[in-house]
C-alpha cells in the first residue's frame, strides 16, 4: 500500500449521486485495517461509514467514502480487491423510527440484505446504510413513509 496516489485527481464535487459502497476483500492480518485507514488519511479520503466482517482467512470490509472515484482509483493502484455497488443512506429521527424503514420495505415486499450505520451524520440525525433488492422501488416506498434518502452531496465536507 505504498505506491504514489494523488488524492486531488478528481474534481471533488460529488453532486446528487447515489451513495457508493465499496466491498474490500482483505487478508485477515493484524494491522491491515490500520494501514488501510492510514493510507486513506494520507490522500484525504474520509470514511462516512464502515462495517467489517471477519472470517478465518479474510476480512470483508464495507466502506462508504466521501470521494468514491478517488477511492476506486486508489484501490486499483494498490491492487486491492474490491467490488462496488450503490446503497441507500436513509436518515432516521431516532432508534424508534427504524421500524418505519422496515415497514416501508415490507410493504413494498423488498428484502434487506444488510444494514449498518454511518459515522457521519450531516443533519445530526442517525443515518442507516441499507443494501437491498430493487433499489428504485425501495426509494419510492421509503419516500412514501416520509423518510429522507441522502445523496453523496449530503455528505460533502
Amino acid at each position: 500500500m505504498s505506491e504514489e496516489f494523488d488524492g486531488s485527481m478528481t474534481l471533488r464535487s460529488p453532486g446528487k449521486e447515489s451513495i457508493r459502497q465499496f466491498v474490500i476483500y482483505a487478508e485477515n492480518k493484524v494491522g491491515w485495517l490500520n494501514d488501510f485507514i492510514t493510507m486513506l488519511q494520507e490522500v484525504d479520503i474520509h470514511l462516512l461509514a464502515i462495517s467489517v466482517l471477519d472470517t478465518t482467512d479474510s476480512a470483508v470490509i464495507r466502506v462508504v467514502p466521501n470521494y468514491p472515484k478517488d477511492l476506486a482509483r486508489l484501490l486499483k493502484s494498490q491492487s486491492i480487491s474490491f467490488t462496488e455497488r450503490t446503497i441507500l443512506a436513509i436518515e432516521v429521527d431516532n432508534e424508534d423510527s427504524i421500524k418505519k424503514v422496515t415497514q416501508a420495505l415490507l410493504a413494498a415486499e423488498i428484502n434487506i440484505h444488510y444494514v449498518y450505520s454511518f459515522l457521519h451524520t450531516p443533519n445530526q440525525k442517525p443515518v442507516l446504510a441499507i443494501a437491498m433488492e430493487e433499489q428504485e422501488t425501495a426509494e419510492d416506498a421509503l419516500r412514501g413513509y416520509q423518510l429522507k434518502i441522502l445523496s453523496q452531496e449530503d455528505f460533502t465536507r
